[in-house]
């Protein structure tokens, strides 16, 4: 098999990468991206291309697959320039695709596409795929999925596939997601456990996460697997007061998300961070998904906890650590 992937060289790009290095059934891998990078396998080889402007066609012909993981999270306040890479861009990777022949498209959904939903049980693929209206990740998710929609209607043949992942996390990731949510302004030594005294303890702020290279295998399996549609990804524990108050050894106090919600909000417009409150939303409102398809269909498992990827980013913001690719090199990190 032949695979394309677009965004080869992110947090999780690099983990199916490795994924797909380990695959039997693959023989060729070809990563796309904007800047060249040195891919962390033998078997991929890098092609410079940007999926909002590039032609994409050749690149994809011959493929027996396209994995779509290319989308930009910064900076949010450009929201004309995250339209053109994330929702014009991925239209623009579909059309490529299908002019090119692909059979199959899996795609980098995310548990952003649901609407807001219960914390007390589990929701399958079927939950509403309406979003999170103050957060703009969630909205150009949703406005991507609408396309496969469409895609779905008008070309039968194309199997596709949405693997809508909770937040993704490894060390190697650590200087990247340190750029992206938590900004310059916060001295590397602050991330010490024994200055985490406290944690919110916020009833609604439950939330899922997975390892990147647990999430780089279901990818895998999702492309050699002869499957269709939606399948949510994550792995236990949840990750609530109780869970964070257990990894950092700290207090849980008290408090309001609405009060957490207006600090966000402050420190986002005083340029104090680069998160906004939309994001937090997300946590707030985002149900809990059922998994059980994904162990099922694609006989998928994950390997590692929720709390050991979160771990690991922390640890890895600590160490400055990260990866030999653009997106994830950690010389970018701050002091």
């Amino acid at each position: 098999m032949k695979i394309v992937i677009t965004g080869a060289t992110g947090n999780v790009g690099t983990s199916v990468l490795e994924a797909l290095d380990d695959e039997p059934a693959v023989t060729e891998v070809v990563g796309l991206a904007r800047r060249q990078s040195r891919l962390p396998t033998d078997k991929a080889r890098m092609v410079s291309a940007d999926i909002s402007r590039d032609d994409l066609v050749p690149h994809f012909r011959g493929a027996d697959a396209v994995i779509h993981l290319a989308w930009m999270i910064q900076p949010l306040r450009d929201e004309k320039l995250l339209d053109a890479v994330n929702v014009q861009g991925s239209r623009r990777v579909f059309e490529a695709a299908l002019a090119a022949g692909v059979p199959s498209i899996v795609y980098a959904s995310s548990v952003g596409v649901y609407g807001p939903g219960p914390k007390d049980r589990a929701v399958d693929e079927t939950w509403a795929t309406t979003g999170v209206p103050s957060s703009l990740y969630s909205r150009q998710k949703v406005l991507v999925e609408r396309q496969l929609d469409d895609i779905e209607r008008d070309n039968p043949q194309v199997r596709i596939v949405r693997m809508r992942t909770g937040l993704v996390f490894k060390r190697g990731a650590a200087s990247e997601m340190r750029r992206y949510f938590v900004g310059r302004l916060v001295p590397t030594w602050l991330f010490r456990k024994r200055l985490i005294p406290i944690v919110p303890d916020i009833p609604q702020l439950r939330f899922q996460a997975v390892h990147g290279l647990d999430a780089g295998r279901a990818y895998c399996q999702a492309v050699v697997s002869d499957v269709r549609g939606a399948f949510n990804v994550a792995a236990e524990p949840i990750i609530d007061a109780d869970a964070l108050a257990r990894m950092f050894d700290a207090r849980k106090v008290p408090m309001r998300a609405r009060t957490l919600r207006r600090l966000v909000k402050a420190s986002y417009r005083l340029r104090l961070q680069p998160s906004s409150p939309g994001l937090l939303d997300m946590a707030l409102q985002l149900p809990i998904m059922d998994i059980r398809r994904a162990h099922e269909e694609l006989g998928w498992t994950p390997r590692r906890s929720a709390t050991e990827a979160i771990m690991e980013v922390f640890e890895g913001i600590k160490e400055k650590a990260g990866m030999r690719t653009a997106p994830l090199e950690p010389a970018r990190q701050v002091t």
